[in-house]
């Protein structure tokens, strides 16, 4: 089965491909992997995109083709793999078609997580952390024992990411650029619509029936 999943930050959809891939034995293909895996190995293209990595800027799309391509161009390539993260605009989407030509590959389905913007919002903004520990808790869904503390005695902080603002640009960001994908992958019978709110079995399961399908 070959998949791309789709979805809003916070969706959850790392963890379901993660899941999609321990119980179908598909390979996990994330482009923040493939840009580490680039980096650390000094490749021409890796050398190319890690002023953006360490700066924390989106490395063009140009750049992030080239790198998938080279992934689905080498002698282990994935046959059978779950896309995380990619692609995230349309541009992005069409090179990846030709690549999959290329390889003679083609998609089974695309699952779109959905979940609603204020959903989203409550779900990372009430985000705490440990910085002394890196524990992680909910102000509602994981509050900690003893409100703004961590269990070591350290108190709790709010990352720059979590930050209601910060998750409202990345939302805003997500729609401007990535929404165009579920009409054009609807287009080819290829999109799974998946309501993403509830447990990660819960939604896991509903991501199994439409495959099932």
């Amino acid at each position: 089965m070959r998949l791309i999943l789709l979805g809003p930050p916070g969706s959850g959809k790392g963890t379901q491909a993660k899941l999609l891939c321990e119980r179908r034995q598909l390979v996990h293909v994330g482009t923040g992997d493939i840009l580490r895996e680039a980096i650390r190995q000094g490749t021409e293209l890796g050398r190319r995109a890690e002023p953006y990595v360490k700066k924390g800027l989106l490395v063009p799309d140009d750049l992030v083709n080239d790198l998938v391509n080279e992934r689905f161009r080498r002698p282990d390539r994935p046959q059978c793999f779950v896309m995380d993260g990619y692609p995230r605009t349309l541009a992005q989407a069409h090179a990846f078609d030709a690549t999959l030509r290329q390889q003679m590959l083609s998609l089974d389905a695309v699952v779109f997580v959905a979940v609603p913007d204020e959903v989203l919002v409550r779900r990372m903004s009430g985000r705490l952390s440990c910085p002394r520990d890196k524990r992680t808790y909910h102000v509602s869904n994981n509050p900690p024992p003893r409100p703004g503390y961590c269990e070591c005695g350290t108190a709790l902080i709010q990352r720059p990411d979590d930050k209601e603002e910060t998750v409202r640009e990345r939302l805003r960001q997500y729609h401007q650029n990535t929404e165009d994908l579920i009409p054009y992958y609807k287009a080819q019978g290829l999109l799974r619509d998946v309501d993403g709110v509830g447990g990660i079995e819960e939604v896991f399961g509903r991501i199994e029936r439409v495959l099932d399908r």
